[in-house]
């Protein structure tokens, strides 16, 4: 079994283990936003990818990628594609529970994610960031500095994810006689089989009846670390993401925990996704995609 970044590194910074990859999702959104055919628009990212002092470059447009070489700008462009769909999609999940009348969001390692500052929210949504102090820390400096203010009462939450953070959620006036909207973007690969059940299952009983979560999984995750694609953008980065990844052969596939907890699930591919937002997915993508899915279910 692969030893995680949450075994080898207590608190993790936004540079180093899983934080780096906070910073390199910051510079995929800002990259996407600058596009012409742009599928998201996170003004705050370009602040992040040129604060944090990170070792390896982190352009925020596809110009200064190019100025790295050939490489830097496939890996790079892929980076922001990939992740403008998935961000995309998951925007309008939060953003349609809203409108259904759901109060509160809770965004489960929420890293550099600034979706309390960026998306329209009804009149009196709380949104739950939870995360690592350091990154919390990082993020909340960035936000003063530039003077962000969120579109709906923000609570960054500092609590591990692998020990009891219902506590503190709850303590920062998480309620969960509330219908919650969860989401769980780019985490469940970094979790041990143990922590993403119990994760699950303090997920379901924090969920009133109408709630509902988003998140991406990724199947296979042993063959995925071995392929090309996967160590070339590992080796880009400088980041031992097989290390960082749990790989255990018996991991249970979030639908089916959820399924046993009475939910309704449901997928999609990326993929399919993409050509709906009229996005052709590149070839670094495209070789990775077929291990991804979103993954989507509601509490009756």
């Amino acid at each position: 079994m692969a030893t995680s970044a949450g075994q080898q590194n207590t608190g993790w910074d936004i540079v180093t283990g899983v934080g780096i990859t906070a910073l390199v999702v910051a510079a995929a959104r800002a990259i996407e936003s600058g596009r012409p055919d742009a599928l998201i628009d996170d003004p705050l990212a370009v602040h992040f990818a040129g604060t944090a002092p990170a070792h390896v470059a982190m352009p925020t447009t596809l110009a200064e990628a190019a100025r790295g070489g050939a490489e830097s700008l496939a890996v790079w462009d892929h980076q922001a594609s990939q992740l403008g769909v998935r961000t995309r999609r998951f925007d309008r999940f939060l953003q349609q529970a809203g409108e259904d009348g759901v109060t509160q969001a809770v965004i489960l390692a929420a890293g550099l994610d600034v979706r309390a500052h960026r998306l329209d929210w009804p009149s009196g949504f709380r949104l739950f960031e939870i995360d690592q102090p350091r990154v919390l820390a990082f993020k909340d400096q960035v936000l003063a500095q530039h003077g962000a203010h969120p579109r709906c009462t923000r609570h960054p939450v500092a609590a591990d994810l692998r020990a009891d953070w219902p506590v503190p959620l709850v303590e920062a006036g998480f309620d969960p006689a509330l219908p919650t909207v969860w989401l769980a973007e780019g985490l469940l690969g970094y979790l041990s089989r143990e922590a993403e059940e119990q994760l699950i299952d303090n997920v379901h009983e924090l969920s009133a009846p109408g709630s509902r979560i988003a998140l991406e999984h990724l199947r296979g995750i042993p063959q995925l670390t071995l392929e090309s694609e996967f160590r070339r953008v590992s080796l880009f980065f400088d980041v031992d993401l097989h290390e960082l990844m749990h790989d255990e052969d018996d991991r249970r596939d979030p639908d089916i925990t959820f399924a046993a907890h009475g939910w309704q699930v449901s997928e999609e591919h990326p993929e399919r996704v993409a050509e709906q937002y009229g996005r052709k997915l590149d070839p670094i993508s495209k070789a990775m995609a077929h291990h991804n899915r979103f993954v989507f279910a509601a509490l009756g």
